[in-house]
């Protein structure tokens, strides 16, 4: 029995301002994901994890995060190909440049207490926050058993 799987790895950071809110992306570019979320995107082939979320923290939103600090991951199985999709998850509350949007979405700062509330969130997101937010959480994944699927926090 092989230990190797393929897997897809992916980063989100939730970026503070220090005055309890946080920037949110507007995703409107891709084909089926639409809504409010965090910005992030893919780790590239060869490339390390932290250095990803830095990169794609800057071509997303135009800003240079320091020292982000990993919070947590959310995983599953993608249904189509059984692959592996890991987004490893940051918090950073060090910037420095000006804020723009990109191709991927309008950046824009919200309250974090109002965030989970929005009708505007991409599916799946809004069970994403407490790992950004809950010391205690670390982890979020989906457990599919048949046509059943329940969402795991551990």
């Amino acid at each position: 029995m092989s230990r190797m799987e393929e897997v897809e790895l992916t980063n989100m950071c939730m970026i503070c301002d220090g005055k309890g809110n946080v920037l949110v992306q507007n995703k409107k570019n891709h084909p089926t994901w639409h809504g409010w979320n965090f910005p992030g995107g893919h780790v590239e082939k060869g490339e390390y994890v932290t250095p990803s979320v830095i990169r794609e923290m800057k071509e997303e939103t135009g800003l240079t995060i320091t020292n982000p600090k990993l919070c947590g991951i959310k995983e599953f199985h993608k249904m189509k190909d059984g692959k592996r999709y890991i987004v490893f998850l940051y918090v950073a509350n060090q910037f420095s440049g000006e804020l723009n949007s990109s191709p991927e979405g309008d950046v824009f700062w919200y309250p974090l207490s109002e965030l989970a509330q929005s009708d505007k969130l991409i599916d799946g997101f809004e069970e994403m926050i407490p790992v950004f937010t809950k010391d205690e959480i670390n982890e979020v994944f989906y457990d599919r058993r048949g046509d059943e699927v329940d969402t795991v926090f551990c």
